[in-house]
């Protein structure tokens, strides 16, 4: 619940006011707020590492409601497991070139779920800097339609 620029936290315990800035200020507090985020997102959320081959290092409960893969089974793959013959090239090397400029990528494709499934899938793709340089990268993903 928002209150002018303060919020309303729920530590566990009781509710208590803070500003944005404090949370993202505080470490603990801003880590234990990022994993509520990402954990309680109704998007799904993936994360790879800032290698060239784009590793999968976190996906939250969302992904796997989405496209049926659990994080167990897509931390240290390729988002490509999501790709198939209708998926747009075009599209593929738009990211590319995004992430190669660090850069944030807007798309829509045709992707597969774990049993093959098409759909359309709308995402954003933005990187995670710290001192300029990129670490990882976030995508944030939604179906846009069934097929």
């Amino acid at each position: 619940m928002s209150s002018g620029n303060n919020y309303l936290l729920n530590t566990g315990s009781k509710m208590m006011s803070v500003s944005i800035v404090k949370v993202l200020n505080d470490e603990p507090l801003n880590m234990s707020a990022l994993k509520v985020l990402a954990e309680n997102s109704f998007d799904s959320i993936l994360v790879t590492d800032a290698s060239r081959q784009a590793r999968i290092i976190y996906s939250n409960k969302a992904f796997k409601n989405l496209t049926g893969y659990g994080s167990k089974e897509v931390v240290g793959k390729t988002p490509k497991i999501l790709q198939g013959p209708a998926t747009d090239k075009k599209v593929i090397a738009r990211l590319s070139s995004a992430l190669r400029q660090g850069v944030v990528f807007e798309g829509k494709a045709i992707n597969y779920k774990k049993n093959r499934t098409p759909f359309i899938m709308d995402w954003r793709v933005i990187p995670a800097k710290v001192a300029g340089e990129t670490k990882a990268w976030i995508a944030i993903q939604r179906e846009a339609s069934s097929i």
